[in-house]
């Protein structure tokens, strides 16, 4: 599947919660299947982290590389491009086309860097809304993601109840615990700690590759579990059979860490690791309310939670809380914990395990008929 990564501008203004505004902006996205006639088959797929617009397929045939979960999407897959019109775009504050730090600010000609206003996963989805817009459909089949992706389409149920027909959380949470925030905050003092980070304006020099690597690896230690660490690499020496007694990379998993680490600072911004990390700290649904189920009170959306045994980063427990909340606003949620050794990363991994919980959630969601048109919330916050 050969797709286009397709971009668009808009030139008014987007008030972001922090109060202050945004603008022009621009989003990078990328389209998969068909829209049918009466507009009601559209699924938007959201990113987490580190991910982008690219989400399945490739741009060329020489591409080395698929999209970040080409394998839950294409034809016959768990989001089927023969039945549905898959949407994913590339959120604001990232580095992969759409506008971020390292974009150029039109008011001085130069890269935002640290001018760059704070944003949250309430602002990712309002520029979500301004896509929709664009694309001219009112009304969402469903929207999934894990992870950062999940907090996306809780905040969209939370946020336009009437343009969402379903959501699918995998591996996410409603709100980030102490334990993830910390991890972010470290890894942000990593990039901080790197003499070329320059209080974030490198733009014109040498990147702080060294700190944003360290970032990545802390972060992905969050990603995988024991069990797969174990599993894959143990204790196994790199390329060496005795200890060597030096501060030298002997173990497999030394290795491998470093390897994620380099590998990551060829495609992404330190500067959009840090907006991106404090976007998914701040998000807390329950924020300034009297209960958590008092986040999901509006909500008319069917729901399809699914956690993994061994995902420590946002454990089972945090999506059973989801669940709760949502049953004790009488709303439709089914639950599925999905043994799986994978760890956080287990969403992106175990895709046939989810096509099948899928299939049979969007059949059922297809089968209620077309909610009534969207009210006021359509262009409305």
């Amino acid at each position: 599947m050969i797709v286009k990564t397709q971009y668009v501008t808009f030139d008014q203004e987007l008030k972001l919660q922090s109060g202050a505004t945004l603008g022009p902006i621009t989003l990078a996205y990328e389209t998969y299947g068909s829209l049918n006639e009466d507009r009601s088959n559209a699924i938007l797929i959201c990113h987490a982290l580190s991910g982008d617009a690219h989400v399945a397929g490739k741009h060329a045939e020489t591409d080395r590389k698929a999209g970040w979960w080409d394998e839950a999407v294409g034809p016959g897959k768990a989001f089927d491009t023969d039945k549905y019109f898959i949407i994913s775009s590339n959120v604001i504050g990232g580095c992969r086309g759409s506008t971020g730090p390292g974009s150029i600010n039109p008011k001085t000609g130069k890269p935002y860097g640290l001018t760059f206003p704070v944003i949250t996963i309430g602002d990712m989805v309002e520029a979500q809304r301004m896509l929709l817009d664009h694309l001219d459909i009112p009304r969402l089949l469903s929207v999934t993601g894990g992870s950062m992706g999940g907090m996306q389409a809780l905040q969209w149920a939370v946020s336009y109840p009437n343009r969402i027909r379903s959501a699918i959380v995998l591996a996410s949470t409603a709100r980030v615990s102490p334990q993830a925030i910390a991890f972010d905050e470290v890894a942000r003092q990593a990039i901080y700690a790197d003499p070329s980070w320059n209080h974030g304006d490198y733009y014109q020099s040498t990147p702080p590759n060294a700190g944003l690597a360290v970032a990545r690896m802390i972060g992905h230690i969050t990603y995988l579990s024991d069990a797969s660490m174990r599993q894959k690499f143990g204790r196994r020496l790199q390329e060496k059979e005795k200890f060597g007694y030096e501060f030298a990379t002997e173990f497999a998993v030394e290795n491998y860490l470093k390897y994620r680490g380099s590998s990551f600072t060829q495609r992404f911004d330190a500067n959009s690791y840090l907006y991106i990390t404090k976007a998914i700290d701040y998000f807390d649904l329950s924020q300034g309310l009297s209960s958590f189920a008092e986040a999901f009170r509006k909500v008319k959306s069917r729901f399809l939670v699914v956690s993994y045994s061994s995902d420590w980063l946002y454990p089972p427990a945090e999506s059973e809380e989801i669940v709760r909340a949502l049953l004790q606003n009488g709303m439709d949620a089914t639950y599925v914990e999905i043994q799986s050794n994978y760890g956080h990363d287990a969403f992106l991994l175990e895709a046939e395990r989810l096509a099948g919980l899928t299939r049979d959630f969007l059949a059922r969601v297809e089968k209620e008929g077309v909610n009534p048109p969207p009210g006021a919330d359509r262009k409305s916050r």
